[in-house]
């Protein structure tokens, strides 16, 4: 019984010390999530994280503490704290350990700057805007492009799985990138089109979260024991697995392509292979879904007008540049502010001696962070009606600024996403070949959820499947 009371007693100090003693005490937030991390952790197993902070930033205003060590913030201030000012000091967690690959690092699972930056140095040359709208990298995309769309066609006035088109449309153009010639033809070739299939469908959202919190909360050498004998690691997709390791020892590649570069640094295969599986899969997962969440809204009733509106610019300008067109722009700009393939927090950690955000002190080594679908949403004198789809808020030059600044889509700073700039072209490429054209409506047989559903880092459609019709024009 005595034990009963110690124990008791333990757990009420703990608690009145994260509640009350901590600095972060004073920071709004549910009182349950600051004293106990289990209140956070429900939300991250259910896959509920994002929507449940969202709604707390809604309760409590920009700055949420959600855990007893962790603060959410959602402010143009915060980002530039955060991700943006340079020397800020703020590093990675150990989060983004998840992300390494064949037991080697990559660009995104590096921890502190200095390994990041010299990693980032080997290929940020293939991932400018300059490179990216190079001839050879446009008319390949466009090549794949022309492609998906003419399968799309194929039989004018029928429902079609758009899910799984643009997935194989991403697969393609990004293998493309980074191994010509040795990429997926997904789009053409039913074999390879399993591999696609392998991460487009893959639910690893829990089990990232158990190898999370394992080697978060236990020793290493207990963690590597309970993987041989308990606990399932996070599977990757084998037959994409395979085909980067093995392209990953060849020399026989265009030079165009981010592969030749690696290569030139003398990387181990295993630090090479790491690199190109994590771009491989990013880029898949990012363009498939952004694609499919925006035609699937430009097809529903209330955006015919926006789909009308985005046709008359195509049909008025046909061999205009793709960077030209300011409506396509503003209509993927929306759809990614809307529908970020990436809503959810990209945390960091405070510096020694603790910082300063948004008139917050924030006690060192506390994790902090931003997510893109409250950033999108929550200043609604920077986007008024938040929730609604509209692209012509880009086009006004009021307040232009405040919206860019926000605009998280992409993260921000030197670690934010290197593959902006193809993703963009992709999106723009795939949209000008489809509505230059063709009209698209939700199939009447579409019964699929076309609700997020937030994996570990992206968010995809529930229903895994999106029935459009394309109707010449």
């Amino acid at each position: 019984m005595l034990a009963l009371y110690f124990l008791a007693a333990g757990i009420l100090y703990v608690v009145y010390e994260r509640l009350v003693l901590s600095p972060l005490g004073k920071i709004p937030g549910p009182s349950l999530a600051g004293a106990t991390r289990l209140v956070l952790m429900y939300h991250e197993f259910t896959g509920t994280r994002t929507q449940w902070i969202h709604e707390l930033h809604l309760r409590y205003g920009s700055v949420v503490r959600i855990a007893p060590d962790e603060v959410s913030f959602a402010s143009w201030n915060a980002v530039k704290e955060l991700y943006v000012s340079e020397g800020s000091g703020y590093e990675k967690t150990g989060f983004y350990k998840l992300f390494d690959n064949y037991s080697a690092m990559c660009m995104f699972s590096t921890i502190t700057k200095g390994p990041h930056g010299e990693r980032k140095k080997i290929f940020s040359d293939r991932y400018t805007k300059s490179y990216i709208m190079q001839p050879e990298t446009v008319s390949g995309i466009q090549d794949r492009a022309e492609e998906c769309i003419n399968i799309c066609t194929e039989n004018v006035g029928k429902a079609v799985d758009v899910y799984v088109l643009l997935h194989c449309y991403g697969l393609d153009c990004i293998t493309y990138h980074l191994f010509d010639p040795l990429g997926t033809h997904t789009l053409a070739d039913p074999a390879d089109r399993m591999k696609m299939k392998e991460i487009a469908y893959q639910d690893n959202l829990i089990d990232s979260y158990k190898e999370y919190y394992l080697t978060k909360m236990i020793p290493s050498e207990v963690v590597t024991l309970l993987y041989k004998y308990l606990v399932r690691r996070p599977a990757r997709p084998q037959r994409i697995t395979t085909q980067v390791m093995n392209t990953a020892r060849r020399s026989d590649v265009a030079s165009h392509t981010v592969l030749s570069k690696l290569l030139e640094a003398n990387l181990p295969a295993e630090s090479i292979a790491s690199e190109m599986f994590d771009h491989t899969i990013a880029g898949h997962d990012t363009t498939g879904d952004g694609l499919c969440f925006l035609m699937h809204e430009l097809s529903l009733p209330r955006s015919a007008a926006i789909q009308e509106s985005l046709q008359h610019e195509l049909a008025e300008n046909p061999s205009a540049p793709i960077d030209d067109l300011p409506y396509l722009d503003a209509v993927v700009k929306e759809g990614l502010r809307c529908f970020s393939p990436s809503p959810m927090s990209l945390p960091r950690r405070v510096p020694k001696g603790g910082r300063r955000v948004s008139d917050a002190y924030i006690p060192e080594n506390t994790i902090v962070s931003c997510q893109a679908y409250t950033l999108h949403r929550l200043d609604e004198r920077v986007f008024p009606n938040p929730d609604a789809f509209m692209p012509e808020r880009w086009l006004e030059s009021e307040g232009i600024m405040e919206r860019n600044q926000l605009f998280f889509a992409f993260g921000a700073g030197g670690r934010g996403c290197i593959g902006k700039h193809l993703a963009l072209l992709e999106m723009k490429l795939l949209l000008r070949e489809a509505y230059s054209s063709y009209r698209t409506r939700v199939a009447p047989e579409m019964s699929a959820s076309m609700e997020r559903d937030d994996q570990f880092i992206v968010s995809r459609p529930k229903g895994q499947q999106c029935l459009l019709i394309f109707e010449k024009l």
